[in-house]
């Protein structure tokens, strides 16, 4: 932020390091590639690869596994620097912040030593298929079955809007062991997949009004055939209430790429305005433009604090589902209004590709959707009051 020097009270010496190792790979190594990503309809391999080398994949699992023996202290650094160097193209909240951690929560030992350093090395790359192309925030709605026979698993069904699906070799998939149980026949089951495992199959890499450089795909399941070993929990039916478990930190990433566009659309702004020529003066000099980017500026630093509160509760333990649906909902809000505003400060030139805030306004907003629509939120929250 351009403001006065504010430091988020749970940053430490360690952190500071780690963001500088995060600032220099995503904006000298990352976001040179966006374009060439872009083009293709997902990232490269080589460059989760190369993240895994520098410790920055899997930073909140535990050091036995692989990991760097972090905490959410240390995905939100890596995510603030990701988006703010405009390189999100390794959608690492889905790999490092919410695959990884359902096989650490949930997973055997077994699980844990055989996934989990493939996935901090970027040599196995994770994806989780909850969404279906009927069902998308009501997740106990999913028709996708898996049928025991034996010691494996059979799974049928379609997924959509797989984030991460198409470079994907680890998939946690949300089905139905049985149907007739509603919430309570929802398992997740753990499946290695290639282009040649049976029964499985990708789809289209969908065409997006944003986000192009990140790969969201369809997945289909024609009786692919998994390990019953693979069930993630003691038994089935457990798999809502780990979705459950889950979301609020997934929710929390979300916030902090919330934070970190709405952070940088105002520093973009300040930047363009005191450049821009108008009327024989810089546009940050006219009272309007100025008054946009003090209240913009005041929205960025409360989403901070706010942000803030919930890592720190994260922290200890005491970070409720109401409060990240809030912080989900409401940053994301603060988010998309912020850097609209911007984008009319920046008039003809913000609607044209090459400027970071047009990036911005397409990329965000999906914030408001995926991880839960907000008005979803908005229902969470009201019932815990």
């Amino acid at each position: 932020m351009t403001t006065t020097a504010y430091r988020s009270p749970w940053l430490t010496d360690e952190l500071d390091a780690v963001r500088d190792l995060a600032r220099t790979f995503f904006t000298k190594e990352a976001a040179p590639r966006e374009e060439e990503f872009a083009r293709q309809g997902f990232p490269a391999k080589d460059l989760w690869r190369r993240a895994g080398e520098l410790g920055l994949l899997c930073a909140s699992i535990p050091e036995e596994y692989g990991g760097g023996g972090g905490t959410i202290a240390h995905e939100t650094v890596l995510i603030e620097e990701q988006f703010k160097a405009g390189a999100g193209a390794m959608p690492m909240i889905v790999h490092s912040g919410i695959v990884a951690h359902y096989v650490n929560a949930y997973g055997t030992e077994e699980h844990k030593r055989r996934w989990l350093p493939r996935m901090a090395s970027g040599e196995l790359l994770g994806a989780v298929a909850m969404t279906e192309p009927g069902t998308g925030s009501d997740l106990q709605s999913i028709q996708t079955q898996a049928v025991r026979t034996g010691g494996e698993y059979l799974i049928s069904g379609a997924k959509t809007f797989i984030t991460n699906g198409h470079n994907a070799g680890l998939v946690i998939i949300a089905a139905k062991t049985d149907p007739a149980q509603g919430a309570r026949g929802v398992s997740l089951l753990v499946a290695e997949v290639d282009e040649n495992t049976p029964g499985f199959q990708r789809g289209r890499v969908l065409r997006k009004i944003g986000q192009h450089s990140t790969d969201t795909v369809e997945l289909f399941f024609d009786e692919l055939r998994v390990p019953t070993a693979n069930l993630l929990g003691p038994r089935e039916g457990l798999g809502f209430v780990q979705l459950m478990e889950q979301l609020p930190q997934e929710r929390l990433l979300i916030a902090a790429i919330g934070l970190a566009w709405l952070e940088s659309a105002v520093d973009t702004t300040v930047a363009y305005t005191k450049e821009r020529q108008v009327f024989g003066r810089p546009l940050f000099e006219l009272q309007n433009t100025r008054f946009e980017l003090a209240d913009c500026a005041t929205t960025a630093r409360v989403a901070r604090v706010f942000l803030d509160d919930c890592v720190q509760r994260h922290l200890n333990g005491q970070l409720d589902a109401a409060t990240a649906s809030m912080a989900k909902y409401w940053i994301t809000d603060r988010q998309t209004e912020v850097v609209d505003r911007c984008l009319q400060l920046h008039g003809g030139y913000g609607y044209m590709a090459e400027y970071p805030i047009a990036r911005i306004f397409a990329d965000g907003r999906i914030q408001r959707i995926y991880g839960g629509a907000n008005e979803v939120m908005k229902e969470l929250v009201a019932r815990s009051l």
